[in-house]
């Protein structure tokens, strides 16, 4: 559904561009994060629950912290703001036009690096301060191998993302203790 969903935007932007002229983009992101993300650990994605896991590990004396999957596949993020300024930057500097009629039909936005989730797992303990082992449970999925956008059209038109993940994550962590301590 969520794919659906982000198709029919994207063709219904196209529709009114071709219909009416409308000035309208589509804007792709990437795995965002930042303030007011969902943090349960039910139903959140997968850097907001690390942050959780990891805190609520630190503040329990939990010896470690047991995450899905190898740690092995690569996932790009981007802070929220980042989008934002990305959104601004695209609907007072491009022109539909232009990108409608090369066949483009939407702009990837993103930072375009990617991390391991083990990797985002030893950032995440280092800025939460835990100090214990981080487990690797095999036997749950990993997902796909690798999810990188392509943003050179992007930054080929002026637009670079500027908030670095580990700055980023920082923001996020101090938000959430706001928020939920």
């Amino acid at each position: 559904p969520y794919a659906i969903a982000k198709i029919a935007g994207i063709k219904l932007c196209e529709s009114y561009y071709r219909q009416y002229g409308c000035n309208y983009i589509s804007a792709m992101p990437t795995n965002l994060y930042g303030p007011n993300d969902n943090f349960n650990l039910e139903t959140s994605h997968v850097l907001p629950a690390l942050i959780r896991k990891f805190h609520e590990a630190k503040v329990e004396n939990k010896g470690s912290v047991t995450i899905w999957g190898t740690g092995k596949p690569l996932r790009e993020f981007m802070y929220v703001e980042d989008l934002a300024n990305a959104i601004v930057f695209m609907m007072e500097s491009i022109d539909a036009k232009d990108l409608y009629e090369n066949g483009i039909t939407h702009l990837n936005v993103g930072s375009g690096k990617d991390i391991s989730i083990s990797d985002l797992a030893s950032l995440i303990a280092e800025i939460t301060e835990f100090d214990g082992e981080i487990v690797y449970d095999s036997s749950k999925p990993d997902g796909t191998p690798r999810k990188l956008m392509d943003v050179t059209r992007l930054n080929l038109l002026g637009w670079k993302y500027k908030i670095e993940l580990k700055e980023g994550i920082i923001k996020a962590y101090n938000f959430f203790k706001e928020k939920y301590l």
